[in-house]
C-alpha cells in the first residue's frame, strides 16, 4: 500500500524570516492524522533569510537531522560544537537528556533552504553531535547510506531502528529499493520530480510506503530522493 502526501497539503508556517512546510504536526499545527510515520516523527521544509534563523533553544530525547539543501546554517549548542552546515553535509543532533542550541542562516544575505527531520529514539541517551559529509560521486544514481542505527565512523549514528538514505538521481534513471518484510518506508522528494511506482513526486511530497516487496524510481528531472527504511 502506498499512499502519498502532497507537498501542498503540508502544514506552513510564514513569519518574516522563515517560510517552513511541515510534513508532519508541528508547532500550533495539529491533526491527529498526520502525527508522523512509525518513528519519524518531523519533517520540515524550511527557507530562512539571509541574517534570520533560531535563538537558542532546547531539546529532548529526539534525534534530529539537518539537511542543507542550498545556502549553509551555522549551528551552536550546549555541548560546545560550533559548526556550519552546507549541501552535501549530514549533521545529527541526539538531543538526549537535554540539549540547547541555536540554527541562524550563515549568510547575512543569501537565502538557506534545509530540511529538518526528527526521529524518536528507543533508548535514553546523552546529547551527541555528528556530521560527516558525502561527496557527490557516493549519492548519483544509487541510495546511499547516511545515517542507521549502530556507531560506524561512515554514517551517522541513529539511536532508533531507521535508516536514512539519499540518492541524487540523474533525469531519466531508474532506481529500485528493495523493502524487507515487516519494514516500513517514507519517501520525501527533497527536489525534483520522480515517478515511485504508479505515484508522481514532486518536491516536497511525501509517499508512506507498507507492505510492498519494492519500489521503483524513475526521475523525471534531476531529483533528490531521501528514503527513511524504518522498523516497527
Amino acid at each position: 500500500m502506498m499512499t502519498l502526501r502532497k507537498a501542498a497539503d503540508r502544514f506552513h508556517t510564514a513569519i518574516d524570516w522563515l517560510d517552513s512546510w511541515h510534513t508532519f504536526s508541528f508547532g500550533s499545527h495539529y491533526d491527529q492524522r498526520h502525527m508522523g510515520f512509525g518513528p519519524l516523527r518531523v519533517i520540515n521544509d524550511d527557507r530562512i533569510k539571509g541574517g534570520g534563523g533560531f535563538p537558542t533553544h532546547g531539546h529532548k530525547d529526539m534525534e534530529i537531522i539537518t539537511i542543507v539543501l542550498s545556502g549553509a546554517l551555522a549551528h551552536k549548542d550546549s555541548i560546545g560544537t560550533g559548526s556550519v552546515i552546507r549541501p552535501g553535509d549530514v549533521q545529527k543532533m541526539s538531543a538526549g537528556s537535554g540539549i540547547q542550541h541555536s540554527e541562524f542562516n550563515a549568510s547575512p544575505s543569501e537565502p538557506v533552504h534545509l530540511l529538518q527531520i526528527w526521529i524518536m529514539p528507543n533508548k535514553a541517551v546523552e546529547p551527541e553531535y555528528q556530521q560527516i559529509h558525502f561527496e557527490a560521486q557516493a549519492l548519483r544514481n544509487q541510495f546511499c547510506l547516511v545515517a542507521a542505527e549502530g556507531k560506524t565512523k561512515s554514517v551517522i549514528t541513529l539511536y532508533q531502528d531507521a535508516k536514512l538514505y539519499i540518492a541524487d538521481v540523474s533525469a531519466g534513471e531508474s532506481l529500485n529499493y528493495k523493502i524487507a518484510p515487516s519494514r516500513h518506508v517514507w519517501v520525501q522528494m527533497a527536489t525534483g520530480k520522480v515517478l515511485a511506482g504508479s505515484s508522481l513526486m514532486a518536491e516536497g511530497d511525501g509517499l508512506a510506503v507498507e507492505d510492498e516487496a519494492s519500489l521503483t524510481f524513475t526521475a523525471q528531472t534531476e531529483s533528490k530522493i531521501l528514503l527513511f527504511d524504518l522498523g516497527n
